[in-house]
């Protein structure tokens, strides 16, 4: 082999060599990069294991969060509420309410004293006094001028009869009470049975003038029927306030107010209040005001030792009402004010605004922007009280007297078919009380035709218990179990569940023929 083969040999032996070695490096740097690679994708994957962890982690903080969050409006919610409650206690006035009913025989003097009373508790100032003095000297009626502060519209200015139930607000020490002053006069019964029925106290205002008590109490005077009629409706407690004592007929004399007293004493017992308990007698001078706000002077009136008619009024107790149970109104009139506004008298349950309300019986889902107790805007009034009601979702005309607004869980019964016991007072013309005889219903805020369909039984007044023998027609007196009905749906209670909203009467052509309550309802007639 030459030299130049030999050169030729190890120059290709070198090439080798160096393919080789860059080979290995090759290889060396692929391994090296492998390494790196992985190493990247181990801290890639841990590094995304820590982030899901974390999420993890972050998602468990939150619904935690989430879950405090919750706990603590729940909290906050239970804490208003209860708040809400606090504050009610508080913002409901310390003072009990009592609607208080003025009734009697026209002219008694029931507007009189009713004037009298706000006078002496300074709802009236003496300006006003003075102009209505001025007023009834002009239409030469001086001794009315305390009547003009309750009969405020023109016809009853003249007439000098109360029309309307007049409405006005004092307070004592102890109570608020809402007057409500109720018509005497025959043709408008009906307008004060609407009054009673919102009355927890009535004040049966009786003249000792000479004739004046013997017209309003002998058959056909309206002292009778008042009390009839004030009994049925619900009216508990009486105070008989004898009024007219300064006249000169009488001169506060204890003859007459002791034979006025066992007069009255018997009647009322007759008509189903316990004297001893729920009625009492008072002497008193609506135009003066004697022995209405303090007690009378011994230098006036020597034997009378009793209260006045203020601490009589304070010292009435009446049944305390469930302000938790189903909501009831009976709506007593309506009227358009940004919405519809209702008015009555809560008879049971709470009203606030926001609530949720059904207007029976015509089913109409109402809510309630605005609740007004006397003159004042309240969050919520109970029961007792006298409220007016913003509503939203029902039209004013869509409103009858006699409809009710309630509570959505639970409704008052509406039905045009009941079963009730009767007790008849005086038929006109002696008549006979059978199926298929006609009256006006009174019940609650209702006015309905109606007509007994069936006579179920009779009751024996003695025993209270139902006779044997069929019964076909009743006279006066008569207690007797039978089934009314009516032309359209009414709203009514089974007295034994609302003895508010089930008791009612029957009138015809003027008169009271029957008192009676509600035993059952026929809810296939609805």
């Amino acid at each position: 082999m030459d030299i130049d083969e030999k050169k030729m040999v190890d120059i290709e032996e070198e090439i080798r060599s160096l393919q080789l070695d860059s080979g290995d490096a090759t290889e060396m740097i692929a391994e090296d990069n492998n390494e790196v690679v992985n190493a990247e994708d181990e801290t890639a994957q841990h590094e995304e294991l820590e982030k899901v962890d974390k999420m993890e982690e972050d998602s468990k903080e939150e619904v935690h969060n989430q879950a405090v969050e919750v706990e603590k409006k729940v909290k906050e919610k239970e804490n208003s509420a209860l708040d809400e409650e606090a504050t009610f206690e508080k913002e409901l006035p310390k003072k009990r309410h009592l609607n208080v009913v003025f009734i009697g025989h026209v002219d008694a003097g029931k507007s009189t004293t009713g004037g009298q009373i706000l006078f002496l508790s300074g709802q009236v100032d003496d300006r006003t006094i003075q102009k209505y003095e001025k007023e009834a000297k002009d239409k030469s009626r001086e001794s009315w001028y305390m009547a003009y502060i309750m009969d405020t519209n023109e016809e009853e200015r003249v007439k000098g009869k109360t029309v309307e139930v007049g409405r006005a607000h004092f307070e004592t020490e102890m109570t608020r009470f809402t007057i409500l002053d109720a018509p005497g006069h025959k043709s408008y019964v009906p307008n004060m049975i609407s009054g009673a029925s919102q009355a927890d106290v009535g004040v049966l205002v009786i003249s000792a003038r000479k004739g004046e008590f013997e017209t309003g109490y002998e058959r056909g005077g309206q002292t009778r029927e008042h009390v009839q009629l004030a009994k049925t409706l619900g009216v508990s407690k009486l105070l008989v306030v004898v009024n007219k004592m300064d006249d000169p007929t009488v001169n506060w004399s204890k003859e007459r107010y002791d034979e006025i007293e066992s007069k009255m004493t018997p009647f009322l017992k007759a008509s189903g209040y316990n004297v001893k308990k729920d009625v009492q007698f008072l002497p008193i001078s609506g135009l003066i005001g004697t022995n209405m706000k303090t007690r009378v002077d011994k230098s006036v009136c020597s034997w009378w030792g009793g209260p006045c008619l203020f601490e009589a009024l304070d010292a009435t107790e009446i049944p305390q009402r469930d302000p938790k149970g189903p909501f009831r109104m009976p709506i007593i009139d309506k009227f358009k004010d940004m919405g519809t506004v209702v008015m009555g008298k809560v008879e049971s349950g709470s009203v606030r605004e926001g609530d949720s309300m059904v207007v029976m019986p015509n089913k109409a889902h109402v809510k309630v922007l605005a609740v007004f107790c006397d003159e004042d805007k309240v969050k919520r009034a109970g029961p007792g009280e006298n409220v007016r009601v913003r509503l939203s979702g029902v039209e004013e005309e869509d409103i009858l007297s006699g409809f009710v607004l309630s509570s959505i869980s639970r409704p008052i019964p509406s039905v045009s078919e009941f079963e009730a016991q009767l007790q008849i007072l005086e038929l006109v013309d002696n008549a006979i009380f059978t199926a298929g005889y006609k009256a006006v219903l009174h019940i609650h805020a209702v006015v309905e035709e109606c007509e007994i369909v069936e006579l179920l039984q009779q009751i024996d007044p003695k025993t209270k218990k139902p006779m044997k023998r069929k019964v076909l027609f009743v006279k006066n007196g008569a207690i007797v179990v039978c089934r009314v009905q009516v032309n359209n749906l009414i709203c009514i209670e089974k007295f034994s569940d609302f003895p508010q909203l089930g008791r009612f009467t029957l009138r015809t052509e003027g008169k009271t023929v029957a008192v009676g309550k509600v035993t059952g309802l026929n809810f296939s007639s609805a």
